[in-house]
């Protein structure tokens, strides 16, 4: 009886140990991805505008940050969440 109770922990710990190498992500994958969340979620923030009032031409609607730089950030943003999810370490 104490045999097999020995065999089924030290088959528990072989799995766990397999568990934690086969995860399909790591801790870096997770921070990679959340600073590309970050930067997606800053991009759509730089895009964003005050409220505008309908009677009157607004010429901030054609700024270099809106047009430019919000959307810039954001792609990459997107760029660098494909990098997070697709990098691994390669241990050797």
């Amino acid at each position: 009886m104490a045999y097999k109770n020995e065999r089924r922990r030290s088959e528990n710990d072989v799995l766990d140990k397999q568990s934690e190498r086969e995860m399909p992500f790591l801790r870096i994958n997770f921070i990679l991805m959340a600073i590309a969340g970050i930067m997606i979620v800053l991009g759509f923030l730089l895009m964003a505008g005050g409220s505008s009032d309908w009677g009157a031409f607004n010429p901030d609607i054609f700024s270099t940050r809106r047009i430019v730089v919000g959307p810039t950030i954001a792609f990459l943003g997107f760029i660098f969440m494909g990098v997070g999810i697709m990098f691994s370490r390669n241990k050797k």
